[in-house]
């Protein structure tokens, strides 16, 4: 099956050439970079050297690589991939697309936090990609909203407790701390490593552009509206994201109890492991890898539960996910080549 990425010289399209190299499915067939259109992907990025035999070309006419593939990626910035989707999907191409631009379904939200939405029309065909929570909507979609990576790291432990109604949907508080790799690559200040190295900080605070998505799907879970306060830090790491979420249970909820929920939720699942009673996730066993890491613990002196998840924010935050969103859109086994082990160390 011929893939394309467009996008491909940024850090989560770079992760995309990565595993779809290994993928026995899916043939990589275009690759898209408005800045290193015309050079050798090789040339430019020496670490896939002798892996890809291709040369970037651009994506200001997407239409155009509706004759060598089947399905795309785009791996493009907000309000600039729209536009490419709207061409590949007006084309017949499948598309499971990495910006937030078809995450929202409110377009009134969407207009609150990103401006006019370039693609309205399309916004209702959006799939949400989150395999765990969408799982029978994703086979056979042709159009896949990826989650952002604090999204998933927050979902994902979060999710079983409020669609069983067991904590309060209002006062949740969570704290995710990233890479900078999260940012994408770009040439701001605060990203360049005499500015971030041995100087986490939280930025964005209860303004980031993540805590509508959360929201949006964590008040589809409860079956009513939920608001939470979102903190975001930067980790003078390249990559991993760390998540703790801070709730108030509706009725007392011992800590082995609810890892029992989480255990229950993720007992069928492959990519979300539940921790033994006491640990706690860490980004060393979770980094290169679509794993994503829960745990749970009970404060019950101070009738607190805290749901803590650690995943790669460029693997099931970003590129991994979007492949295991790819295999169920083509009816592929889900974690088809996505099994590669954490990198240790």
């Amino acid at each position: 099956m011929r893939v394309a990425v467009l996008g491909a010289s940024g850090y989560t399209g770079l992760e995309l050439l990565r595993i779809l190299l290994r993928h026995p499915r899916f043939e990589l067939a275009a690759v898209t970079s408005e800045q290193r259109a015309g050079q050798p992907v090789g040339e430019a990025f020496p670490s896939l050297r002798g892996q890809l035999d291709l040369v970037f070309e651009s994506a200001a006419e997407p239409e155009r690589l509706a004759g060598k593939v089947d399905l795309a990626f785009a791996a493009l910035p907000h309000a600039a991939s729209a536009p490419a989707v709207t061409a590949l999907r007006r084309a017949g191409v499948a598309v499971a697309d990495l910006s937030a631009d078809f995450r929202l379904r409110d377009l009134a939200v969407y207009r609150e936090w990103y401006g006019e939405h370039p693609a309205p029309a399309l916004a209702s065909e959006a799939v949400y990609g989150l395999p765990e929570l969408y799982r029978e909507r994703l086979r056979g979609t042709s159009l896949v909203a990826c989650p952002g990576c604090y999204p998933t790291s927050a979902l994902l432990p979060l999710a079983p407790f409020l669609r069983e109604g067991l904590v309060e949907t209002t006062g949740i508080a969570i704290d995710s701390k990233s890479g900078v790799s999260g940012a994408g690559r770009k040439l701001d200040a605060e990203y360049l490593f005499a500015e971030l190295e041995g100087n986490p900080h939280a930025y964005k605070v209860a303004r980031h552009r993540h805590a509508p998505e959360i929201e949006q799907e964590a008040s589809v879970l409860a079956g009513e509206s939920v608001r939470v306060t979102f903190v975001p830090h930067l980790l003078p790491t390249v990559r991993g994201m760390l998540t703790s979420v801070y709730l108030r249970p509706r009725r007392p909820l011992s800590a082995e109890a609810a890892r029992e929920v989480l255990a229950e939720a993720y007992r069928h699942e492959r990519f979300v492991r539940v921790l033994p009673a006491g640990e706690t996730p860490s980004l060393a066993a979770v980094r290169g890898s679509n794993f994503c890491d829960v745990a749970a613990f009970a404060d019950e002196r101070n009738g607190t539960l805290m749901l803590l998840s650690a995943l790669d924010n460029l693997g099931k935050g970003a590129s991994a996910q979007a492949v295991q969103c790819a295999n169920l859109m083509r009816g592929l086994p889900e974690e088809m080549g996505l099994l590669e082990a954490p990198w240790v160390p």
